[in-house]
């Protein structure tokens, strides 16, 4: 698939626009969990439980299309291949390295709060567990997204 064709136009602005549901979902799943465990408020199945599972759906797929995209796009598996990791300047490295390693290590903090959430019986608890692996990996995926194509 060419950086040019139109099916990779369109995965490459379906990860980018997917990125801002995660991210929206993402700091409202956070901020219900920390205000659900700092107010020591039962968890809700029809609301809390549904709100984490969302964020934990919208961040692997996106993960999903993001892997899709390393694999197709030259700035991805290809820029290393051709250029070694050596030879990638900043921005170059912030996508073909840091950007999918970091996202694939904040999905497994996602994936590690729900399935923490899960075994507990206590609200205080399942709040607590995805107010910290979901902010975790909330902060991880703000420190690595490539924010100068974001904006342009």
């Amino acid at each position: 698939m060419q950086d040019n064709s139109l099916a990779y136009q369109w995965i490459l602005e379906l990860h980018s626009y997917l990125a801002y549901a995660v991210l929206a979902i993402l700091i409202f799943a956070v901020a219900n969990a920390l205000i659900g465990w700092l107010s020591n408020k039962m968890f809700l199945p029809q609301k809390d439980f549904r709100i984490s599972l969302m964020a934990l759906i919208l961040a692997h797929l996106q993960l999903l299309i993001g892997l899709i995209l390393y694999f197709v796009s030259a700035n991805g598996f290809k820029a290393v291949q051709t250029l070694g990791m050596g030879g990638l300047n900043a921005p170059a490295r912030l996508l073909a390295v840091e950007h999918p390693f970091v996202n694939i290590l904040a999905v497994i903090f996602i994936t590690i709060g729900w399935s923490r959430h899960k075994k507990f019986m206590e609200g205080t608890k399942k709040f607590k567990s995805i107010t910290i692996f979901y902010g975790l990996g909330l902060i991880l995926i703000l420190s690595r997204i490539p924010w100068t194509q974001w904006f342009n």
